[in-house]
């Protein structure tokens, strides 16, 4: 074999190894940034069934699919540009946008809170009249078009937090993990939707099996319970979405204030978080993150509580004039 045909040979084998290093890197940037974006995860798919509900079961596979590729493309076409386009001329805005997102969450989740323990205060807008829709298909689109306005800026989270999760570097590799997760996540969280919205119709269908016999019976039984549980379940995955939002957004804001901020803030949180976990080292990553979700949590509910009365008496009057004063 001559000597240029083996340096060839080399050569190749080098290309390779740097070309599997490059997507093990991707491919841990994309599982680090996927993890810090659980918790609005959680509450894109806590959110989404909703927008089902009341509709006939056979159009609620259809309404998710329609939902899923109104949030890939808000992902992908939209937010994806915008995030590379960002992290290579405003790198420094990334964290101040986080932090308004964040504090979005904070929001939402404080006012889903406030609403749980005080009901009529229930979103200005959701008390004045809407149009009535013609048809069922009118109905269905203004769902549809309802829940990808709403998984919009779910989905700027998400695709803030990933920008900010990535090592500054090569904007391929941005754009390929930013991708990767946008996709990920997306098949990931509708994929869960569908299975929670026909979870009942699932059950139903096992709660008539006609079997005789005992595997037969625990068939119908299991039935039985999915049919009574998902209520209670949905009640219960609505909660775990209220609490990600409000955790999630505290940590981003907390996460701005450490950078922009006195030190002593962050430093304070990881000591409380340190000193709790000492008394329980066997235990200590679990105690050390439950600290700082915690105060993460408490951070969000004020930032809420803030936002609040912000949004009502300031933002939206303001929004509503704005709209007025366009010429029809």
């Amino acid at each position: 074999m001559s000597v240029g045909l083996i340096g060839l040979l080399d050569d190749i084998a080098a290309i390779a190894k740097v070309a599997a290093a490059s997507l093990d890197d991707v491919a841990g940037q994309t599982a680090k940034a996927g993890a810090k974006a659980a918790g609005v995860v959680i509450d894109d798919a806590a959110v989404t069934p909703n927008y089902v509900i009341g509709f006939a079961s056979k159009r609620e596979l259809p309404i998710v699919g329609k939902i899923a590729v109104g949030s890939l493309r808000n992902k992908l076409l939209i937010l994806l540009p915008i995030a590379l386009l960002l992290g290579y001329f405003l790198p420094a805005a990334v964290t101040p946008l986080l932090m308004l997102g964040g504090a979005f969450l904070c929001y939402e989740g404080a006012e889903k809170v406030l609403e749980a323990v005080m009901p009529h205060h229930a979103h200005d807008h959701e008390a004045q009249p809407q149009p009535i829709a013609l048809n069922a298909r009118s109905v269905e689109d203004e769902k549809v078009a309802s829940a990808i306005k709403t998984d919009f800026i779910l989905s700027a989270e998400i695709m803030a937090i990933t920008l900010a999760a990535v090592p500054a570097g090569s904007i391929w590799t941005q754009a390929l993990v930013l991708a990767l997760v946008a996709i990920f996540i997306t098949v990931g969280v509708y994929g869960v939707v569908a299975l929670i919205v026909k979870a009942d119709d699932v059950g139903l269908a096992l709660a008539r099996y006609s079997g005789a016999s005992v595997i037969g019976g625990a068939i119908r039984l299991l039935g039985r319970a999915l049919v009574r549980g998902m209520p209670a379940f949905l009640a219960v995955l609505s909660t775990i979405g209220t609490a990600a939002m409000i955790w999630v957004g505290g940590g981003i804001i907390l996460h701005g204030i450490e950078q922009y901020g006195p030190p002593v803030i962050g430093r304070t949180v990881h000591a409380a978080a340190e000193a709790a976990a000492h008394f329980l080292p066997s235990i200590a990553g679990i105690v050390e993150w439950s600290v700082e979700a915690a105060i993460s949590g408490v951070v969000g509910l004020l930032v809420g509580a803030v936002a609040i009365p912000a949004v009502t008496y300031g933002l939206s009057p303001l929004w509503k004039r704005l709209k007025r004063s366009q010429p029809t």
